[in-house]
């Protein structure tokens, strides 16, 4: 207030263009909703996250680490990298870790794009891209899903122009759980210019049972292929934030060179190379999941018939203007599913239990 009382206008102290930008929205609190509904609890299925607890020996690496946290971690995560190195088979320099994927997409925007510069992606994807273009400057090229809710790849390479820098695919594709076949990747990649970095997101990879869906390492030697994986989904380190690329050395070192400094902190480390360690154990574990995504998606098609085949830990129910509605019904019955208003819901697959829940759910508001 000045001091004849009048209120002054407000400065404008961030970009105006963020106004228009969406915020990204986290899966609601379980504990929150079954407080409202007067429930000992409700089900969370919005956040593809696994269900069945951390790994063996992940809580007790964590408890060790938590022991040094007046410390910095390793800055280079030259354990970690060794040790994704060898899973993996490739050299640690191919490697660049950050907190989660997505900031790992981020960190590859800060790298190969200006402002003005275009990033292409399929739209609907991952909620975050818009964001990632919008906060670096760059121009979000959105291309529209096809038909059956996967990616045009064949409109996505008509998309590229001069200013190009960056193409993310999302195989399989969040929200949707479509993915794109080895044939047709084939043909996208090599119709894409040298000078374009391909970012193939894999963060549902462990997921993955069609084997025309190839996995994105097998690309990861095309000097302009980045590849994308988390720890977060199959892992079950969703709370500690970990992911990691395989590309080529000079564009992970220069993703290393733009990261934010010791931003893979020390529980995270110790956290993933333990669960490392218990790849058999991950493997029974998404096969429950699949399991259970086979047996969800068939009931659901016959409420919605046009749900399309997932490969990822999660469905998709193209509901188009009933989605913020249904989110809503689950919600009443103590469900939370993730609505995308004017598209779909996309709902996590949980243990049978829940799962059942969700479908009892599904079929109050569509049967």
């Amino acid at each position: 207030m000045t001091d004849t009382g009048r209120q002054q206008p407000a400065l404008r102290l961030t970009r105006a263009d963020l106004d228009a930008l969406p915020n990204y929205v986290p899966g609601r609190s379980p504990a929150d909703l079954a407080r409202e509904l007067g429930l000992p609890e409700a089900i969370k299925l919005a956040s593809n996250e696994v269900p069945y607890g951390p790994l063996p020996g992940v809580v007790e690496a964590v408890a060790e680490a938590a022991a040094g946290v007046h410390r910095y971690p390793d800055m280079g995560v030259v354990a970690l990298r060794q040790a994704l190195a060898e899973r993996y088979g490739v050299d640690p320099d191919r490697i660049a870790t950050g907190c989660g994927s997505v900031a790992l997409a981020e960190h590859l925007v800060r790298a190969t794009c200006l402002p003005g510069d275009e990033l292409v992606y399929s739209w609907r994807s991952f909620e975050a891209y818009p964001i990632i273009a919008a906060t670096s400057g760059a121009t979000s090229v959105q291309v529209p899903n096809d038909a059956g809710h996967g990616h045009d790849l064949a409109a996505m390479a008509a998309a590229v122009t001069d200013r190009t820098r960056m193409i993310l695919v999302c195989n399989p594709n969040n929200p949707t759980g479509t993915a794109v076949r080895r044939a047709e990747l084939d043909r996208f990649l090599d119709a894409v210019p040298d000078d374009v970095l391909v970012v193939i997101d894999e963060a549902y990879r462990e997921f993955v049972t069609d084997p025309e869906v190839p996995d994105g390492l097998s690309y990861a030697d095309r000097p302009n292929v980045a590849v994308l994986r988390t720890l977060s989904k199959a892992w079950g380190l969703a709370g500690l934030r970990i992911g990691f690329l395989v590309a080529q050395p000079q564009v992970a070192a220069a993703v290393r060179k733009v990261v934010t400094p010791f931003s893979t902190s020390m529980a995270a480390q110790a956290g993933a190379l333990a669960a490392l360690a218990q790849a058999d154990e991950v493997q029974r574990r998404c096969a429950l999941v699949v399991a259970e995504r086979e047996r969800v998606t068939e009931a659901l098609r016959k409420l919605v018939p046009d749900v399309p085949a997932s490969q990822a830990n999660f469905v998709w129910l193209p509901l188009g203007d009933r989605a913020v509605d249904f989110g809503k019904a689950c919600e009443a019955r103590g469900v939370i599913v993730r609505p995308f208003a004017g598209d779909g819901v996309r709902v996590t697959i949980g243990t049978p239990a829940e799962n059942d829940a969700f479908l009892a759910a599904a079929e109050s508001a569509l049967g």
